[in-house]
């Protein structure tokens, strides 16, 4: 049964904690840190905002029927996020998935009662984006297909959400914003929403330094499809970020402020360091979209080295 009219636990998405990180206060006091703690959202990730936005862009428009599917390919936290909101207002949830994607992603898509396909693990988020379009090609009238990588709902989410709260929480203070490159839909959302507020806003967006890497939800752009949402005029700069270091800052981030976080927040770490090096002052906000906790079986915090995998074919 849909329960599109109920209140229910989607109206918790957002509004998530911007938190003070310490981590480089010692070396850098003038720089002021803080990051959105998106595991704070009812399906642990900062993509809640986006796939809820996106089915209810859908219900609008009418794409979205009860008779449909909602399907898309994932590499796990918009696929959680599709199956939460999917499971609250009675949608049924396919998902395309690469076969390398945590083991607790994979749980977690499947408590909510969502259908999984496993694309090819070598060949990353591309090859579920190829998958993905085959079966909604073979079979259009059966599906709901958001394609969160070209759906202006999805960087709207942050334009009206992310963004705005971030303004509130730093009472205008922003100086920087540093995000991660997924989807893209965070930062080009969040960042556009910025610079409309106050152009000398610099905003720093973070991939893989390469397309072989451990930072699982990014994407390396060079070599990967590039998400139709993506907006180059909205960086300042673009940087990329090595596996081992994003790892090591996670991990110390855990252990001295409690903050156990994804492979992504370590990347944005190791962003917001090189970005306090240069400008010495400042209030830098950045995103940790999710906890640590659903990537306990990669080696994120154990003594296993980081798993390399491809974000193209």
């Amino acid at each position: 049964m849909r329960t599109t009219g109920t209140p229910g636990i989607t109206r918790l998405v957002g509004n998530t904690p911007l938190l003070r990180v310490r981590l480089f206060e010692r070396e850098f006091p003038r720089v002021e840190v803080y990051a959105k703690a998106e595991w704070f959202n009812p399906g642990g990730s900062v993509k809640d905002r986006a796939a809820l936005s996106m089915i209810e862009d859908g219900e609008r428009s009418g794409a979205l029927t009860p008779e449909r599917t909602i399907i898309d390919s994932t590499s796990g936290n918009t696929g959680i996020a599709y199956a939460l909101v999917g499971a609250a207002k009675g949608y049924r949830v396919k998902l395309v998935m690469p076969g390398n994607v945590s083991a607790e992603r994979k749980a977690l898509v499947t408590a909510y009662g969502a259908e999984i396909v496993y694309s090819d693990a070598g060949e990353g988020s591309d090859g579920a984006i190829h998958m993905v379009r085959d079966i909604v090609g073979a079979d259009p009238d059966s599906y709901f297909y958001p394609d969160q990588y070209s759906n202006p709902a999805n960087p709207r989410a942050h334009y009206e959400g992310t963004a705005v709260e971030i303004l509130e929480q730093t009472a205008g203070r922003i100086t920087h914003f540093v995000a991660g490159l997924g989807t893209t839909g965070t930062f080009v959302g969040a960042a556009r929403r910025l610079k409309e507020h106050d152009a000398s806003i610099k905003t720093i967006a973070v991939q893989p330094e390469d397309s072989f890497h451990g930072l699982e939800g990014l994407k390396h752009l060079p070599t990967a499809i590039v998400p139709r949402i993506w907006d180059a005029s909205l960086a300042d700069e673009v940087w990329g970020c090595p596996t081992e270091p994003a790892y090591d800052l996670a991990r110390t981030v855990a252990r001295t402020e409690g903050l156990l976080v994804g492979h992504s927040s370590g990347a944005a770490l190791w962003a917001v360091r090189r970005l306090a090096e240069s400008i010495r002052e400042g209030v830098v906000v950045t995103v940790f979209p999710d906890s640590g906790d659903r990537y306990l079986s990669t080696g994120l915090y154990g003594s296993a080295p980081p798993r390399l995998r491809r974000t193209s074919p």
